[in-house]
Protein backbone atom coordinates (compact mmCIF):
# COMPACT_ATOMS: atom_id res chain seq x y z
CA UNK A 1 0.00 0.00 0.00
CA UNK A 2 2.85 2.42 0.84
CA UNK A 3 4.56 1.51 -2.43
CA UNK A 4 1.36 2.30 -4.37
CA UNK A 5 1.07 5.70 -2.69
CA UNK A 6 4.70 6.83 -2.99
CA UNK A 7 5.59 4.90 -6.15
CA UNK A 8 8.78 3.44 -4.66
CA UNK A 9 9.82 0.55 -2.44
CA UNK A 10 11.40 2.92 0.08
CA UNK A 11 9.04 5.80 0.95
CA UNK A 12 11.99 7.85 2.21
CA UNK A 13 13.89 7.75 -1.10
CA UNK A 14 11.80 10.01 -3.33
CA UNK A 15 12.97 11.33 -6.67
CA UNK A 16 11.80 14.08 -9.03
CA UNK A 17 8.95 11.89 -10.35
CA UNK A 18 7.35 11.92 -6.91
CA UNK A 19 6.06 14.73 -4.76
CA UNK A 20 9.15 15.34 -2.70
CA UNK A 21 12.86 15.81 -3.47
CA UNK A 22 15.24 12.90 -2.96
CA UNK A 23 16.87 14.66 0.02
CA UNK A 24 15.42 17.08 2.50
CA UNK A 25 18.88 18.57 3.07
CA UNK A 26 22.16 18.75 1.25
CA UNK A 27 25.54 17.68 2.53
CA UNK A 28 28.02 20.12 1.04
CA UNK A 29 31.01 18.71 -0.81
CA UNK A 30 34.35 19.30 0.86
CA UNK A 31 38.01 18.92 -0.05
CA UNK A 32 40.39 18.04 2.79
CA UNK A 33 44.04 18.79 2.14
CA UNK A 34 46.79 17.80 4.61
CA UNK A 35 50.34 19.02 4.80
CA UNK A 36 52.99 18.91 7.55
CA UNK A 37 51.62 21.96 9.37
CA UNK A 38 47.84 21.84 8.95
CA UNK A 39 44.63 20.49 7.49
CA UNK A 40 42.80 22.70 4.99
CA UNK A 41 39.09 22.22 4.34
CA UNK A 42 37.40 23.75 1.30
CA UNK A 43 33.63 23.45 1.59
CA UNK A 44 31.34 24.37 -1.28
CA UNK A 45 28.56 26.62 0.10
CA UNK A 46 27.31 29.06 -2.55
CA UNK A 47 24.53 31.50 -1.70
CA UNK A 48 25.50 32.02 1.93
CA UNK A 49 27.14 34.96 3.68
CA UNK A 50 29.84 35.04 6.37
CA UNK A 51 27.28 35.75 9.08
CA UNK A 52 25.31 32.58 8.20
CA UNK A 53 28.12 30.22 9.30
CA UNK A 54 28.77 28.64 12.65
CA UNK A 55 32.08 26.78 13.16
CA UNK A 56 32.55 25.01 16.51
CA UNK A 57 34.77 22.36 18.10
CA UNK A 58 33.32 20.07 20.73
CA UNK A 59 34.81 16.84 22.14
CA UNK A 60 37.27 16.47 19.26
CA UNK A 61 34.69 17.06 16.54
CA UNK A 62 34.65 20.05 14.19
CA UNK A 63 31.04 21.11 13.47
CA UNK A 64 30.30 23.39 10.52
CA UNK A 65 26.80 24.65 9.83
CA UNK A 66 25.06 27.47 8.00
CA UNK A 67 21.46 28.61 7.85
CA UNK A 68 19.85 31.17 5.60
CA UNK A 69 16.29 32.40 5.35
CA UNK A 70 14.99 34.64 2.56
CA UNK A 71 11.69 36.47 2.61
CA UNK A 72 10.26 38.61 -0.15
CA UNK A 73 7.07 40.58 0.30
CA UNK A 74 5.65 42.83 -2.37
CA UNK A 75 2.38 44.66 -2.26
CA UNK A 76 1.02 46.55 -5.26
CA UNK A 77 -2.37 47.87 -6.26
CA UNK A 78 -3.72 44.68 -7.81
CA UNK A 79 -1.78 41.96 -6.04
CA UNK A 80 0.19 40.89 -3.01
CA UNK A 81 3.19 38.57 -3.27
CA UNK A 82 4.88 36.67 -0.43
CA UNK A 83 7.74 34.25 -0.99
CA UNK A 84 10.19 32.62 1.36
CA UNK A 85 12.94 30.06 1.30
CA UNK A 86 15.12 28.38 3.90
CA UNK A 87 18.38 26.54 3.39
CA UNK A 88 20.61 24.76 5.85
CA UNK A 89 23.84 22.78 5.61
CA UNK A 90 25.81 20.78 8.19
CA UNK A 91 29.02 18.78 8.23
CA UNK A 92 31.06 17.33 11.08
CA UNK A 93 34.64 16.04 11.09
CA UNK A 94 36.44 13.97 13.74
CA UNK A 95 39.72 15.67 14.55
CA UNK A 96 42.88 13.72 15.33
CA UNK A 97 44.50 14.30 18.73
CA UNK A 98 47.47 16.11 17.18
CA UNK A 99 45.59 19.26 16.07
CA UNK A 100 45.41 22.64 17.82
CA UNK A 101 41.67 23.12 18.15
CA UNK A 102 42.18 26.59 19.64
CA UNK A 103 43.98 27.80 16.48
CA UNK A 104 41.29 26.98 13.90
CA UNK A 105 40.64 29.75 11.35
CA UNK A 106 37.70 30.08 8.94
CA UNK A 107 37.10 32.42 5.98
CA UNK A 108 34.29 32.56 3.44
CA UNK A 109 35.10 33.74 -0.08
CA UNK A 110 33.33 33.33 -3.43
CA UNK A 111 30.99 30.56 -2.26
CA UNK A 112 33.75 28.50 -0.60
CA UNK A 113 34.28 28.19 3.16
CA UNK A 114 38.01 27.79 3.89
CA UNK A 115 38.85 26.25 7.28
CA UNK A 116 42.44 25.81 8.46
CA UNK A 117 43.11 23.39 11.32
CA UNK A 118 46.73 23.65 12.52
CA UNK A 119 48.63 20.64 13.78
CA UNK A 120 50.58 20.53 17.03
CA UNK A 121 54.31 20.35 16.46
CA UNK A 122 55.46 16.84 17.15
CA UNK A 123 59.07 16.69 18.20
CA UNK A 124 60.70 13.35 18.66
CA UNK A 125 62.60 13.22 21.93
CA UNK A 126 64.18 9.86 21.19
CA UNK A 127 66.61 9.25 18.34
CA UNK A 128 65.56 6.87 15.60
CA UNK A 129 66.36 3.22 16.25
CA UNK A 130 67.25 0.88 13.42
CA UNK A 131 65.53 -2.50 13.49
CA UNK A 132 67.37 -5.45 12.00
CA UNK A 133 65.22 -7.58 9.75
CA UNK A 134 65.88 -11.26 10.38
Amino acid sequence: MVQDFFGTENPFDWDEKNWFPAKSFEVPSCNVIENEKEFKLEMSAPGFEKKDFKVEVSDGILHISAEKENKVEEEKENYRKKEFSYSSIRRSFSLPEYVKDDGIDAKYENGILHVVVPKKSVESTKPKKAITVG
